[in-house]
């Protein structure tokens, strides 16, 4: 092998371990995920970063009630004679969690990562659902038992399939 061949190889060498480097520093300045929440219904399924939160830090009822009328959420069609399956981060559970509907607590706090619920639910009088659409929030809490300081809030807009 030349001198020549030599000093090439170097230079890919030290220019590879550069843009490996400088991927990696782009990568650090980046924020981390949140933990993700999933929505089935049949075959059709949306997942969510945290609409607010998700980091383990406890938020303040004023940035709650912000985050339950954010508008700009991910929508799923549910078929009312169809099971909707949630499922959440180990992450999540682990902190306990409930299912939220139009704000108010539908189901007990659970430390399991996967829960079914009737889709009929969601559009029922009787559990507060007004007209075809509905807006579902998982929210996290802080790994005690009901009551607890809200950690992350996940939200989804659950539409009536006609």
């Amino acid at each position: 092998m030349t001198s020549v061949q030599s000093a090439v190889r170097r230079r890919r060498a030290v220019a590879a371990a550069g843009a490996v480097s400088a991927g990696l520093l782009v990568l650090s300045a980046c924020d981390k995920p949140t933990p993700l929440s999933t929505i089935t219904v049949g075959r059709s399924s949306v997942s969510s970063e945290a609409s607010c939160g998700g980091e383990g830090k406890t938020l303040q009822t004023a940035d709650l009630t912000k985050c339950l009328q954010d508008k700009d959420i991910k929508s799923i069609t549910v078929d009312p004679d169809e099971t909707v399956r949630f499922g959440v981060d180990p992450k999540i559970a682990d902190k306990r969690w409930t299912i939220l509907m139009n704000g108010q607590p539908l189901t007990e706090d659970s430390d399991k990562t996967y829960r079914t619920i009737p889709g009929s639910v969601f559009f029922n009088a009787q559990y507060g659902a007004q007209g075809n659409s509905t807006v579902v929030s998982i929210k996290a809490g802080d790994g005690k038992k009901s009551g607890t300081a809200v950690t992350g809030l996940w939200n989804f807009k659950f539409k009536k399939d006609d």
